[in-house]
């Protein structure tokens, strides 16, 4: 019996900033992508253009990423034959449309990829800053002597320490994976998880106000939506305990900032910020010279070597798409008001 021949390779190309295919997509990773699909060599960033207008008429898949245009239903219209959407990073909300939906194109994403530094990071300032590393540190350097550390606080510390993740999405969950191995207690809030829900991912669900009036470090990760817009409101902050620490690595309008902004000044709360509102703060904002506060420029996500966790799940997504198996991470619309 002869072997089946081999049907055409889809047609794909490329939509993300230039920059953006360099930085993700390094040669190995293009030529794997090339072994999978006839990939136009072009990387559009604009669906405008007559080249551009050319590509999309052909295509069937697009490989999309950071700076890609809205697939609109204009763009739909010069791409018939477009069936798959490939997301190299994390939330489809800023290109995959309704038009998408309703044309019926499946859509992948990398967002769980993504959430793997994100969790890293998160984990590593709530340790940090339960043992006040940074501030110990920053001493240290201003005195060059020890301090007495039989007079360390009992507030110092990672034992049973209460952590209260906002939000059991990807990345929260995954925070919670990382947390198990630690002496700490972990509270969760989401009302679209119920208590046997958190039971088994090791949690305990408490309302909003108890998570904040509870923990000694509130990690947040919830999508921003209309809904989630300053849900850390100015309430919730007073609530926390004294030099109780917030982290933000979901957005920074999910954060009331003027009122996190009075309470790490008057230093009631402490934070680790690496989101913000706007996403480059003024450089007169005064949370930039506060001592309670460590701003980090939106580093928690895939950076350097982590570009490459994204290109071999949009590679691998791709793979299993053109052999008709379908995505192991597909986005469904339904449950996008519930992503980031």
């Amino acid at each position: 019996m002869t072997e089946p021949t081999p049907g055409p390779r889809p047609r794909a190309a490329l939509a993300m900033s230039p920059d953006v295919a360099s930085a993700v997509l390094d040669p190995e990773s293009r030529a794997a992508l090339d072994a999978l699909c006839d990939l136009a060599p072009a990387v559009l960033d604009t669906f405008t253009t007559p080249a551009a207008r050319a590509v999309l008429a052909d295509t069937e898949l697009l490989v999309t990423g950071w700076g890609c245009p809205p697939l609109d239903d204009d763009v739909l219209r010069a791409a018939p034959r477009l069936r798959a959407v490939v997301h190299t990073a994390g939330s489809v909300r800023g290109h995959v449309t309704d038009a998408c939906w309703d044309r019926g194109i499946e859509v992948s994403s990398a967002a769980a990829a993504n959430a793997v530094p994100v969790a890293e990071y998160t984990l590593a300032m709530i340790l940090l800053t339960g043992k006040r590393v940074l501030e110990s540190a920053r001493e240290y350097r201003a005195t060059r002597a020890r301090a007495d550390w039989l007079h360390t606080p009992r507030t110092v510390g990672n034992h049973r320490r209460t952590v209260g993740i906002l939000s059991a999405s990807l990345i929260g969950r995954r925070v919670i994976d990382l947390l198990r191995p630690h002496d700490v207690d972990v509270l969760l809030h989401d009302p679209y998880v119920d208590e046997a829900e958190a039971a088994r991912l090791g949690v305990r669900s408490v309302p909003l106000a108890e998570l904040f009036r509870l923990s000694d470090t509130v990690s947040v990760h919830t999508p921003l939506l209309p809904e989630t817009r300053g849900l850390v409101s100015r309430d919730l902050i007073a609530s926390m305990k004294p030099g109780a620490v917030l982290i933000n690595t979901a957005r920074g309008a999910v954060v009331d900032q003027d009122a996190l902004t009075d309470a790490a000044l008057a230093g009631r709360v402490r934070a680790v910020l690496d989101v913000t509102e706007p996403e480059v703060l003024p450089r007169d904002h005064p949370l930039w010279d506060c001592e309670h506060v460590l701003i980090t420029p939106h580093l928690a996500g895939s950076q350097g070597n982590e570009w490459r966790r994204l290109a071999d799940t949009a590679v691998l997504e791709v793979a299993r798409w053109a052999s008709g198996e379908g995505f192991q991470h597909p986005v469904r619309r339904e449950r996008l008001a519930f992503l980031a």
